[in-house]
């Protein structure tokens, strides 16, 4: 008995040396890498110079500034990002539905087959448009107040009137938009437009942001946890709310792995339709794994560690499959060529299986905030490269890893810098 009692001893021993020896050994890694230094000093240089999603975009949309607030706040003073929150407060419709992006007044030209731009008497500057096959801009918008509070301290901005609302109650009317305009009460959940995981382009009409006769409603992934953790985000914000909305997330977080959970495959269901699939009868959508609404998925808290490994292990097999750069891959397989009506969405092409650093940096976050330090950071080393190696925070990359869209995209320099700053205080915590 003494000597078992010894060699446990001495194998915790070893096993704690050994543990120690790993971080160590991380911690050097993380202060040393290159790739960190120039990613950070990159991200600060492209955020000053602007809001809107990158340099092929004029407008500022609302899922995109919701994940690099927290690097603008770096280098703007808050009066300057309030005052954008301010902008998609005021053009909050009649409905309390949040816009996805406003232009100054005097770019918003009107076209035939273009947005269509909404007005407000409270926004003198600024025209709004709503790509509305997405149903995250309620939810972004919570996410971005939340991030702003948080970093600035600046609670007394959701006291603050705009019109005849405060903030806070501006936040609570988007959740009410949701349920009032866009629940299923079979599901208990929300529902959007068939897009691409997390994307917002539907499969039918040659461009798909606005519905039409041929639109099929679902539930997705995506737009279920963005609404979870923006619940999240304005109880916290606002306790006086959880009376109203504690019960109706834990029902959603519920519903949600209830529906779109496949319990056999240790993945979410791309979608379930209300009123049958646009795709053929033989084609199994099933097979198809959403990286960036599985990374959304586990920053609302709805898989265990064990369920997060499996998705990071089956998100590495993907994209060796599929030859892609990173775990920022959207979906794997892709959908075939034509089932997307938009000439953008081949197979590997744009959300249908591009490469985005834009969700691959979440997915990085949540590997950090669940313990899986040493995988997170294997897995971060292909973005930040790229990073260096095409000098700027590309759009996305197709599968040969070649960078497309705009080069000073934002929401990847948010993503990415935010992962940077856990490394280091993993690191710190360490030394």
């Amino acid at each position: 008995m003494r000597l078992s009692i010894l060699a446990l001893l001495v194998f915790a021993f070893i096993g704690c040396t050994s543990q120690k020896s790993k971080d160590s050994d991380l911690y050097d890694r993380i202060e040393s890498n290159e790739y960190f230094a120039y990613t950070k000093s990159k991200a600060l240089e492209v955020v000053k110079t602007g809001f809107n999603a990158g340099d092929g975009y004029g407008e500022v949309w609302i899922r995109d500034y919701s994940t690099f607030i927290e690097l603008s706040a770096e280098v703007y003073p808050k009066e300057t990002l309030k005052e954008n929150l301010r902008v998609f407060l005021r053009l909050q419709r009649d409905d309390g539905n949040i816009i996805d992006g406003f232009i100054p007044k005097d770019k918003a030209v009107q076209t035939e087959g273009g947005y269509k731009y909404t007005f407000s008497d409270l926004e003198p500057n600024y025209a709004g448009q709503k790509n509305n096959v997405e149903t995250d801009h309620e939810s972004s918008l919570v996410h971005a107040v939340y991030k702003y509070v948080k970093k600035t301290g600046d609670a007394e901005f959701l006291n603050e009137k705009i019109g005849d609302k405060t903030v806070a109650q501006r936040l609570e009317w988007s959740m009410e938009f949701l349920l009032n305009h866009r629940w299923s009460e079979e599901h208990g959940l929300i529902w959007g437009a068939t897009t691409a995981d997390w994307g917002d382009v539907q499969h039918c009409h040659p461009w798909g942001v606005f519905f039409t006769e041929d639109t099929k409603y679902c539930l997705d992934i995506y737009d279920n946890a963005m609404m979870l953790i923006a619940l999240d985000n304005m109880m916290e914000l606002v306790p006086s709310t959880k009376a109203k909305w504690l019960s109706i997330r834990n029902s959603m977080a519920e519903n949600t792995m209830k529906y779109l959970w496949d319990e056999q495959n240790n993945k979410f269901i791309p979608h379930v339709y209300l009123d049958g699939s646009p795709f053929p009868n033989d084609f199994d959508e099933n097979e198809i794994y959403y990286h960036g609404g599985t990374a959304v998925a586990i920053e609302a808290g709805l898989l265990s560690k064990e369920q997060i490994k499996i998705s990071l292990d089956k998100m590495i097999a993907n994209v060796k499959a599929s030859g892609a750069g990173s775990i920022g891959l959207t979906l794997y397989p892709p959908y075939p060529e034509g089932y997307y009506e938009n000439k953008g969405m081949y197979p590997y092409g744009y959300q249908n299986g591009g490469d985005w650093t834009w969700f691959g940096g979440r997915m990085i976050q949540e590997l950090i905030k669940n313990g899986f330090v040493e995988e997170a950071y294997d897995q971060m080393q292909p973005m930040v490269k790229r990073v260096k190696d095409n000098d700027g925070f590309y759009e996305w990359y197709t599968v040969e890893n070649k960078p497309e869209g705009s080069g000073t995209f934002r929401g990847s320099a948010g993503v990415l810098y935010k992962a940077i700053l856990m490394f280091e205080e993993y690191a710190e915590k360490q030394n």
